[in-house]
């Protein structure tokens, strides 16, 4: 693939590092920084001091230290970079030591050398720190020894006694050291072990909950109450509401366990669920064996009304061509109406999503007045779709709370081999 320079950055291994390597990075080379700065000193010393010898050390430290980092810029190769410095950090200190004389006469500058296993476990990890902390000790030893057969008597105290004393007083404080250390990071990346499990769960879990949550509301409500919303009521103008009752179902019960009942409830609703998300229409709710869903609510399809219809037919055909459903007897009734609503979530523990208004009680109400098989509708919906579908004649009935009022029986599509009318059409009353 073409990079484009100040257009796409080209993904190198230094954008793709975490905020812990990017941190033992830029340690690494502070350590750098602060050793050659500490060598710049410690080569005025002992030139002042006529170790012109011994100078070579900080000199040659110092070129290979410069270098490596000059080549980690280059390269990015932390790793060659890492070893690199570990490995000056280590020998360097006992090399000058050696060239000066003994540890004493060195004034111990063989301490320096733990900054190798320590900056392991820093910048690296505390297995790998392992080796270089054994090399420390390995090195500790071996200056003892040439303390041991080199040293002479100072102040009445064998200087082979002062070599091993002293080996073994650096070797036991930078054990202590060090383990103190690698306990530290021990515990710090078992911590950040449970804190990584608990997050990846905690993530799973909140997943969970938002799956729960989006079968239960309306995305857009779902990601109102996600952002603590306390009070949701929303008044919506124009909306197709539909009531789906399932006929004698009540009866039918009497003779199903609880378990076939459930079962045979669930496979229904769950499959009237499938052609309420193929329509872009909204499930509401269920009420026993009734169904509630509506049109309308996002406004992201126009042809709403349209879609609640074919919805209504597919729920019908859908009951009566299943041979399970056909052995129970079991048939659907449907009412619809149109117009406005007040939505809004309540409760505070096992909230609801739900619907009010006229609209709501037209619809339930036209539900109750139909028998098997008949999707009944009010006048509004059916000014909306009389041209795509076919309606028997207008009948009068009553209703509780309204009076009279017209309702219309659909049918089908106009032509029943046509396709559903395509959502963009605008509704209109």
């Amino acid at each position: 693939m073409t990079n484009f320079p100040g257009i796409i950055p080209e993904i190198t291994e230094e954008t793709t590092d975490t905020q812990e390597e990017k941190l033992r990075k830029s340690l690494l080379i502070f350590a750098c920084a602060f050793m050659n700065l500490a060598v710049v000193l410690w080569l005025a010393i002992y030139w002042m001091m006529g170790l012109h010898y011994s100078a070579n050390v900080p000199v040659g430290y110092q070129i290979i230290s410069v270098a490596s980092l000059l080549y980690y810029f280059k390269t990015k190769r932390f790793e060659t970079f890492r070893f690199i410095q570990l490995s000056l950090f280590l020998f360097a200190p006992f090399v000058m030591q050696w060239s000066i004389g003994s540890s004493v006469t060195s004034s111990g500058v063989m301490l320096w050398a733990l900054l190798a296993p320590i900056g392991a476990l820093v910048v690296s990890s505390w297995r790998e720190s392992i080796p270089w902390f054994i090399a420390y000790i390995v090195m500790t030893v071996v200056s003892g020894t040439f303390d041991y057969f080199l040293g002479q008597e100072v102040g009445g105290v064998p200087m082979k006694t002062i070599g091993i004393f002293f080996a073994l007083n650096f070797a036991a404080m930078s054990s202590i050291i060090y383990f103190l250390v690698r306990y530290f990071v021990v515990e710090m990346d078992r911590i950040k072990d449970q804190l990584d499990q608990q997050h990846q769960l905690l993530a799973e879990e909140q997943k969970k909950s938002e799956r729960v949550l989006l079968n239960v509301l309306p995305d857009s409500i779902a990601q109102r109450l996600k952002h603590n919303q306390d009070l949701i009521a929303d008044g919506h103008a124009d909306v197709t509401v539909m009531f789906a009752d399932l006929v004698d179902f009540t009866q039918l019960t009497e003779s199903l366990s609880p378990e076939q009942m459930v079962a045979l409830l669930n496979r229904i609703f769950s499959g009237f669920d499938e052609l309420c998300e193929k329509h872009g229409v909204e499930k509401i709710k269920t009420i026993g064996d009734a169904y509630m869903v509506v049109g309308g609510l996002s406004r992201e399809r126009d042809n709403y009304t349209c879609d609640i219809a074919n919805l209504a037919l597919e729920m019908r055909e859908s009951i009566n061509k299943d041979p399970q459903f056909a052995k129970y007897k079991l048939g659907i009734h449907t009412g619809i109406a149109t117009g406005p609503v007040v939505a809004g979530v309540i409760g505070t523990k096992r909230f609801i999503y739900d619907l009010w208004g006229d609209t709501v009680n037209i619809a339930s109400r036209l539900t109750d007045e139909a028998v098997r098989d008949v999707i009944q509708v009010d006048k509004t919906t059916y000014n909306r779709i009389r041209h795509e579908y076919d309606f028997a004649p207008p009948a009068i009935i009553h209703v509780k709370g309204k009076g009279e009022m017209i309702m219309y029986r659909l049918n089908s599509l106009v032509d029943s081999n046509a396709q559903a009318p395509q959502t963009g059409q605008g509704a209109s009353a």
